[in-house]
């Protein structure tokens, strides 16, 4: 039986409609009922459905949330989290001043938006926050991460452009199809370098360590695990990085996934 079972979010333990499955949840209870860990690995905030999310999946445990950047306890609330460079979140704000484009910036625990409106507001609703109009110079506390919310016709155009000192992460989600939420973390931050030090804290090695994802921005995770776990829906680099697949996230494919673990 392995030790740690990290879960992404979008696709993977939430699907259409924003909803994870009734037996999905059973399994996950069952899977820490029997000493397993279990680690959201989300490139959503520490808040909302995702703090939610955490909490009942392992509620004094170390979680994952904005693609790594953010490593949070849930019980203690200590953090490992990682700063953005201070001259990259200028880039990226004067950037987005330029570009009309949505970029949201993000400590643990808050978040601010550079432009109001459509995208910002069905954003905050799949979070499970309240919409505010926060400005980014508004914030306290220590940035560790912003992302690019943009159509998914442009996410080539930003993924494209120079982000020094920096690096992407782009996904999606079966709740806002239309869009694409590209994270940006100082770089050598990832879901990959995240997965590790959780592991770390519990004294496992990886070989002892499950990812189920199914998006590109959960590929770093997937590489470093002993057992990478795609899902039915998952996109092409994830699948390519993964030893196992399962079935369609609507289709109870995360349950598949925790009942492997268990007899690994």
């Amino acid at each position: 039986m392995l030790g740690l079972i990290c879960v992404d979010v979008d696709g993977t333990l939430v699907g259409t409609g924003n909803l994870v499955r009734d037996d999905v949840w059973a399994a996950l209870a069952d899977a820490r009922a029997r000493g397993v860990r279990i680690a959201l690995c989300s490139g959503r905030p520490a808040i909302g459905n995702a703090r939610a999310y955490a909490e009942r999946l392992d509620p004094d445990g170390w979680h994952v949330f904005q693609n790594g950047a953010s490593i949070v306890n849930v019980g203690s609330g200590a953090s490992l989290s990682e700063a953005i460079p201070e001259d990259g979140l200028k880039l990226l704000i004067d950037r987005a001043a330029q570009t009309d484009r949505l970029l949201e910036v993000y400590t643990d625990l808050e978040f601010a938006i550079t432009k109001p409106g459509d995208l910002a507001e069905r954003h905050a609703a799949l979070l499970g926050v309240p919409y505010e109009a926060r400005t980014p110079e508004s914030l306290d506390g220590t940035v560790v991460r912003a992302q690019w919310v943009v159509p998914r016709a442009e996410e080539g155009t930003v993924v494209a452009e120079p982000h020094p000192g920096m690096d992407l992460h782009p996904a999606g989600s079966p709740v806002m199809p239309d869009a694409m939420f590209i994270s940006v973390t100082r770089a050598g931050v990832s879901k990959g370098t995240a997965v590790q030090r959780v592991a770390e804290q519990y004294g496992l090695t990886m070989d002892r360590v499950m990812m189920v994802g199914d998006g590109e921005n959960d590929v770093t995770a997937l590489r470093v695990v002993g057992h990478p776990v795609a899902m039915g829906n998952a996109d092409a680099p994830a699948i390519a990085a993964s030893r196992y697949r399962v079935a369609h996230v609507d289709e109870g494919g995360l349950r598949e996934a925790v009942e492997l673990a268990l007899t690994l």
